[in-house]
């Protein structure tokens, strides 16, 4: 695996080819692009990252896993067979039917995204977030202070009607069907250099506790 060297702005062409011609023949004929420019480098950056983190947190068991571009036939519902957007996780071993949290590096055709969240949390998860805050609520309520002083946003879908009021500080964490903290970039300046390793593992340094906290 060579060490990553940023990703380039042809990269970010190839992504947004992807987006305007979404089709078989069109992938077939750049495929070597698709290898070299971005499957390549997510690699490569994604191999560094999940090292400089095992390095640090040997107890969590990070695993890598990096996606696919083919989209799941099952899944196409009128779109192409292939992502536009591409992305690496470090986690817990995927088990069927359990939602745990990752942390995360994306790019896309018009952003760059690193950060931590659950792909899709199940209500039974966010339901033992909500026990949890109505039972210790100050463990929380220091992460949420920390948070706002960071590069990071709170997102993720809300309810429609809130579950509870625990507070202005926690009603944000308390009301949502799903949970991610989230840095978004366009795709410019250290995307294209090989700091971006160091970048994504401050990013995920300080993600730690709320990793932790939501795997517990």
């Amino acid at each position: 695996m060579s060490e990553f060297q940023g990703f380039s702005q042809a990269s970010v062409d190839f992504l947004w080819g992807i987006r305007f011609n979404n089709e078989r023949t069109w992938f077939l004929a750049h495929k070597q692009e698709y290898l070299e420019l971005v499957d390549g480098p997510i690699r490569a950056l994604g191999a560094e990252v999940h090292r400089e983190m095992e390095e640090k947190y040997p107890q969590l068991g990070l695993n890598l896993r990096i996606s696919r571009i083919y989209r799941d036939a099952r899944r196409l519902h009128g779109r192409g067979p292939y992502k536009d957007h591409l992305w690496f996780t470090l986690g817990p071993p995927k088990e069927p039917g359990v939602s745990r949290p990752a942390l995360y590096f994306e790019i896309a055709p018009e952003y760059f995204s690193y950060g931590m969240g659950y792909y899709s949390a199940s209500p039974e998860v966010m339901a033992a977030l909500r026990a949890r805050i109505d039972r210790d609520p100050k463990t929380l309520e220091k992460l949420a202070r920390k948070l706002k002083g960071s590069e990071f946003t709170l997102e993720g879908r809300e309810y429609k009607r809130p579950k509870g009021d625990p507070g202005p500080l926690l009603a944000p964490w308390y009301n949502r069907r799903e949970i991610a903290l989230t840095h978004d970039e366009n795709c410019e300046g250290i995307l294209f250099q090989p700091q971006l390793v160091q970048r994504v593992v401050q990013g995920f340094d300080f993600l730690i506790p709320y990793y932790t906290y939501f795997l517990s």
